[in-house]
């Protein structure tokens, strides 16, 4: 179905190829795992296979993919649309609508479907995601797991035979990865082709067939799904298959001398909707606090209250024995945002670090570069890097600012074993400076490795708020 015959490709104006001499055959109803430490050429690859290169992307190319004997390069994108779907890492790229109805049926209009199919198409993948309760809501006020939701669900309702996901997971919860393994496994029962370029493996344990392993643009290994069971996944920079096989790392608890943030009364609606509704809550002060829940449930809703980005939050966080106001929260804090192309501003990286700073420390800030693995990119431009790369110039700007309470939506989105384990190792740093550092995930392996306390968060409220337990926390993430 579909063949790549040697293919290479760099980028214009980059320094280094991102794939060379790829060749592999993808079978028709196969279920294709790519994987590979960041930068490896995945998200490269799957470009190559949607048609995304050359039609959109430039550079210099050479090699050929084949679907059904046919060139991709010289198809028209509307023709490729209709045997290949992708879903991409942040799905707002896709969106062309402003509500979840009108885009999940998006694709089924565009290729004149009768009113009835596309009825009958839009049951059929709210059933299968699970999205009744996401019908008809305004796409700026979704979550970024529900987003990537409706981008799995639009594309699944054009029902075609190929289905592209470059890291699909990355910002669903747990109970909503599992999900997607039901759907990967329901395409692959209707003999669907699907290729998946994935960090996070723990879902994908069961429905993947073969596996790729890619490493700095080249295809290094390629497994059967059993002979990838017995591989040292860690060796290879890769995240962990079976989530069973992990354990929390033991720390000493900070906060023994009973120092709190408290919250009283804190509120917030959208409209006349409650998102949030905290009566009173006490937490600890100077630890690496988990924020779990499902999608929806209001986690970053919270975080933007508790910095100070939403005006109307109402109620009190008492902090060191002092009420902090908005505007004391806005200087005592800093928020690495789920979508951290909101907040890239300069020209290079190191730029973007040192905008955090008091001084122009040039050495300090070539420091934090180096802990996350990005010293080597300190003269790039922040929006010429990867999304993972982006994620991590952010939390180094935020270590940079070394501010009291620091605040990460989905740090390690994107991100491989190697850099998760930087950010882990840097949170530690941090809590070890006296810094309350909140972080919003649903990477039960980053919990596992820097966490020291967990808030439970289910439609606004915390339901749980505990010292880390290996017990509840399995109880939630594993399936």
């Amino acid at each position: 179905m579909i063949d790549i015959d040697n293919i290479s490709f760099s980028y214009k104006n980059a320094d280094r190829m991102s794939l060379e001499g790829i060749n592999l055959d993808i079978n028709p109803g196969e279920v294709i795992l790519l994987c590979g430490q960041s930068g490896c050429g995945k998200t490269t690859l799957t470009r190559f296979l949607n048609g995304l290169i050359p039609n959109f992307f430039e550079g210099k190319r050479d090699g050929n993919v084949y679907l059904n004997k046919k060139l991709i390069g010289e198809m028209p994108i509307y023709e490729i649309s209709e045997h290949m779907g992708s879903v991409f890492q942040n799905p707002k790229t896709q969106f062309f609508n402003v509500d979840t109805t009108s885009e999940i049926v998006f694709g089924c209009e565009n290729l004149s479907m009768s009113e009835d199919e596309i009825e009958k198409r839009l049951q059929r993948v709210v059933d299968d995601f699970d999205l009744n309760h996401l019908l008809d809501k305004s796409i700026f006020k979704l979550s970024g797991g529900e987003k990537q939701k409706i981008a799995c669900a639009s594309v699944s309702a054009v029902n075609p035979e190929i289905f592209v996901l470059d890291e699909p997971s990355s910002n669903l919860d747990s109970q909503s990865s599992w999900n997607l393994e039901d759907i990967i496994r329901k395409w692959k029962s209707q003999k669907k082709t699907v290729i998946i370029g994935e960090h996070k493996l723990f879902f994908l344990e069961n429905v993947v067939d073969k596996v790729v392993y890619l490493n700095n643009g080249k295809i290094e290994n390629v497994w059967s799904i059993s002979e990838f069971k017995k591989v040292n996944h860690r060796n290879l920079g890769l995240r962990q298959l079976d989530l069973n096989n992990l354990a929390a790392k033991r720390r000493e608890y900070y906060s023994a001398n009973n120092e709190f943030m408290e919250l009283r009364n804190f509120k917030f609606n959208y409209g006349k909707t409650p998102i949030l509704d905290i009566d009173n809550v006490k937490i600890p002060k100077n630890e690496i606090i988990a924020i779990i829940g499902k999608n929806g449930a209001g986690k970053s809703t919270f975080a933007n209250c508790l910095c100070g980005l939403k005006r109307s939050c109402k109620g009190e966080i008492v902090f060191e024995n002092k009420t902090l106001k908005r505007k004391d929260r806005l200087k005592k804090s800093y928020m690495v945002m789920q979508d951290v192309n909101h907040q890239l501003f300069s020209e290079s990286v190191m730029d973007e670090v040192l905008l955090s700073m008091n001084e122009e420390d040039e050495k300090e800030a070539e420091s934090i570069l180096k802990n996350l693995n990005l010293i080597h990119l300190k003269d790039t431009h922040p929006m010429a890097l990867s999304g993972g790369e982006k994620q991590r110039v952010a939390i180094a700007s935020a270590i940079a600012s070394k501010n009291e309470i620091l605040i990460f939506d989905e740090p390690t989105s994107g991100l491989d074993l190697n850099n998760m384990m930087k950010v882990s190792e840097n949170l530690i740093y941090l809590q070890s400076l006296g810094i309350t550092s909140f972080i919003i995930t649903h990477d039960f392996e980053l919990i596992m490795e820097a966490c020291s306390h967990v808030l439970h968060f289910e439609n606004g409220k915390i339901i749980d708020n505990y010292q880390i337990n290996e017990e509840k926390l399995r109880k939630f993430f594993l399936k």
